[in-house]
């Protein structure tokens, strides 16, 4: 589905990634760990087309991102910010189905097709209740559903996500997060995300890439890459497993005294 080629990146004078060979096949969910500044938001950026790597080059299904028309891309990616700032006053309906514009042609008015994807996403994110509402009136958490049910209701097969838990509640985490391992087994889709949460990270993706943000990186099944002694090298902190049941869940452990 998407893969990059000897891709580096780096901010100044410092290499955050460095000669990344990485291919995430299709229906693989895959969460991107790391410290902060470790290069994990520019790493996903680069993997929408939204900033231009140092070296190498990203592909999405064998074909390099500058050969994609705009409009054939946004029908093939969709991109999760980890912020953004409302300055209109667009109503939260009106903000979903502005995510349909890449099957718009030439049409500029939204028709049923379009209105049923943006009341079905966000149905989905349990805010279709607030459809007519304001989106600057909402809630940090309220305003970061609205905001994945637009990427849903852009119906793409591949879905960036930074730090999609960011302002949500345990509840809507764990729902959310649940959500997307969802659409990976059941609707083929490949999920990429950003996250900070180990034990979430852990137990809704099939995959994990970490960055250590002096170039290194490590990649494979969750299994094979978020084991205890690799995270705390990767982490530059002790990182212990508890199992319960069938859930694995990660301690931060303390530094000897």
């Amino acid at each position: 589905m998407i893969a990059t080629h000897q891709l580096r990146l780096a901010m100044g004078k410092r290499t955050l990634v460095e000669r990344l060979d990485w291919q995430v096949e299709a229906g693989e969910c895959w969460s991107v760990i790391g410290r902060n500044g470790a290069g994990k938001s520019t790493l996903l950026r680069a993997l929408a087309g939204l900033r231009q790597p140092e070296a190498g080059h990203v592909s999405i299904e064998r074909r390099a991102l500058s050969e994609w028309p705009l409009q054939e891309l946004a029908r093939k990616r969709a991109f999760l910010a980890q912020a953004r700032n409302d300055a209109f006053s667009y109503s939260v309906i009106e903000t979903v189905l502005s995510a349909r514009h890449p099957y718009h042609d030439n049409r500029y008015w939204e028709n049923s097709d379009d209105h049923h994807a943006a009341v079905a996403a966000l149905a989905s994110m349990e805010v279709d209740h607030l459809a007519a509402r304001d989106v600057r009136t909402l809630s940090g958490g309220e305003r970061q559903r609205v905001a994945i049910a637009a990427m849903l209701a852009q119906d793409t097969p591949l879905l960036l996500l930074d730090e999609p838990a960011n302002a949500l509640d345990l509840a809507h985490q764990v729902s959310v997060m649940s959500l997307l391992a969802r659409l990976c087994r059941e609707q083929h889709k490949t999920v990429v995300m950003v996250g900070h949460d180990l034990t979430l990270a852990h137990s809704v993706s099939s995959h994990a890439l970490l960055l250590m943000g002096d170039g290194r990186w490590l990649a494979g099944s969750v299994e094979e890459v978020m084991q205890p002694a690799v995270l705390t090298e990767y982490l530059d902190h002790p990182i212990d497993i508890v199992r319960h049941g069938e859930r694995t869940i990660f301690i931060p452990g303390s530094f000897p005294a």
